[in-house]
């Protein structure tokens, strides 16, 4: 195995948040298209909330493909989720805080840096 592959390799970090990622995006999306109503088909929460769930699934799937704007579109992704909570619960608060905290930890450790590069491919 060449420095240059093992320079590319995914870490298991930013692997395992691209597919939390995907799945809660696609999981959310379907639960909430079934609180969709026909007789009302343009609802704005509604369109806003799926659209933000297709987001986190976007956000996934281009992080495992290295691209470096998607950990930062990750990042807001949660953040707006963090201000979100602010409107809620203490607890909802301090858990979409904590998850902020973790993420940003992940997809910014220079493991993951290398691994999407500075020009949004992967490193070379």
């Amino acid at each position: 195995m060449s420095v240059d592959s093992l320079t590319n390799k995914r870490p298991l970090s930013v692997t395992i948040i691209a597919c939390v990622y995907v799945v809660m995006g696609a999981i959310g999306f379907a639960y909430h298209f079934t609180e969709f109503k026909a007789h009302h088909p343009f609802q704005h929460d509604f369109v806003w909330v799926e659209l933000l769930r297709l987001l986190a699934v976007v956000c996934g799937v281009y992080m495992l493909r290295g691209h470096n704007w998607a950990r930062w579109l990750a990042l807001a992704w949660i953040a707006f989720h963090v201000i979100l909570s602010a409107f809620h619960t203490l607890s909802e608060l301090a858990i979409h805080s904590l998850f902020c905290a973790i993420l940003a930890y992940f997809l910014f450790r220079p493991s993951a840096t290398r691994y999407f590069g500075a020009d949004g491919t992967l490193a070379t």
